[in-house]
């Protein structure tokens, strides 16, 4: 398997992938008299596609624009505002993924918090949050529960555990996504004109191939599943073109040895087992109807929403237009802020904070082409 991802970014592999993609979208800009606008929609394939350097060498022959799949980027601001000030009540330990550490809110971070006394660990594995559950159980603790269909599957196998051992001091406190609803939403406004999508890999393969029909069946619009490495992306990008030249809507699998048709199906078993859909508010969107998972009521025990009454306080107003960003309106460098008052050692939005931020990915490895 190492092999065969070296040779996915081997040079002599990429660099007429990159040529057959700029012959092709020059075929297409012949055709329509544009140039064509795809959207990735993995925060991990924004990295990959800026880290590569494909982003940069095809930024003259097709549009790549990043979408709102940055877990912690879509996360709203009145959610990481209740975060925080649920972790100034005393006896708890709040327990999250690294990320989520130093995002502002609207009067500090959990990383502040955190200095300021307040027991609050990053984990690597959330499984962790049920062990520390159990050696401190003169405490609450809450697992801060983001993510999209990547990471819930993981949230559902602790609430299991946590119900299989009768754990009455272990809570999530959810503000998951979902990937339909959102796809919908971009395409309903229509404020971004998109010809295809470039389909997260990671999240795809609980979904499965067919979940994604919806995209050319209702909306006439074309899905690529991809990889994450150089050649793989474009060679995502280049079927994106074939389809759209041939105007065939179609999803296309390009990641088969990871992905089925059907997905996950036991993954998917766990998220229905546990988790019923909720509307949940986007970051520069709002609510979407939903568009999240919040947990049953028959295990409401360990929702920590309701164990725990957070007010959720109207945020305070910045210049950040990380909202726009992640629908694709904006890209980073029109963002007054970027690379000034906004910068990866003084992040001023989650898009500059996240490893998977548009902000992030454009500062590290595409200022040079500004």
């Amino acid at each position: 398997m190492l092999e065969i991802l070296k040779q996915s970014s081997n040079p002599d592999i990429c660099m007429p992938l990159v040529q057959a993609v700029k012959e092709k979208a020059k075929e297409y800009y012949h055709v329509y008299g544009r140039k064509p606008a795809f959207m990735e929609v993995c925060g991990s394939h924004t990295m990959a596609l800026a880290k590569s350097g494909v982003k940069q060498s095809l930024k003259d022959d097709v549009n790549l624009i990043s979408g709102p799949g940055c877990p912690v980027c879509v996360t709203d601001q009145q959610s990481i505002d209740a975060m925080i000030t649920l972790a100034d009540g005393e006896n708890r330990i709040i327990c999250t993924f690294g990320d989520m550490m130093r995002v502002p809110g609207s009067s500090g971070t959990l990383m502040e918090a955190k200095t300021t006394g307040r027991d609050i660990r990053v984990l690597y594995s959330p499984t962790d949050a049920i062990r520390i559950a159990l050696e401190n159980q003169d405490k609450q603790v809450i697992f801060l529960g983001i993510g999209f269909e990547t990471t819930i599957p993981i949230l559902s196998i602790l609430i299991e555990e946590a119900n299989r051992l009768q754990l009455g001091n272990f809570t999530v406190w959810m503000t998951t996504k979902l990937v339909e609803p959102i796809l919908r939403y971009l395409l309903d406004a229509g404020d971004v004109r998109l010809d295809g999508f470039i389909l997260p890999g990671h999240v795809s393969i609980v979904l499965g191939e067919d979940s994604y029909q919806y995209l050319p069946n209702e909306y006439g619009i074309s899905g690529v599943i991809s990889g994450f490495e150089p050649a793989e992306l474009l060679s995502g990008i280049y079927k994106l073109l074939n389809l759209s030249l041939k105007n065939q809507p179609l999803i296309e699998n390009d990641h088969p040895s990871i992905v089925t048709k059907s997905g996950n199906t036991v993954a998917k078993e766990w998220m229905d087992r546990y988790f019923t859909p909720c509307d949940e508010a986007w970051r520069g969107i709002g609510v979407i109807k939903d568009s999240g998972l919040d947990i049953k009521e028959e295990f409401s025990s360990f929702n920590a929403k309701k164990r725990f009454q957070i007010e959720m306080r109207e945020p305070k107003k910045t210049k950040c237009r990380c909202g726009e960003v992640i629908r694709g309106l904006i890209s980073p460098e029109e963002c007054r802020l970027f690379g000034k008052a906004c910068n990866p050692l003084n992040p001023i939005g989650p898009c500059m904070v996240s490893a998977e931020g548009s902000c992030s990915a454009f500062y590290q490895f595409m200022r040079e082409s500004v």
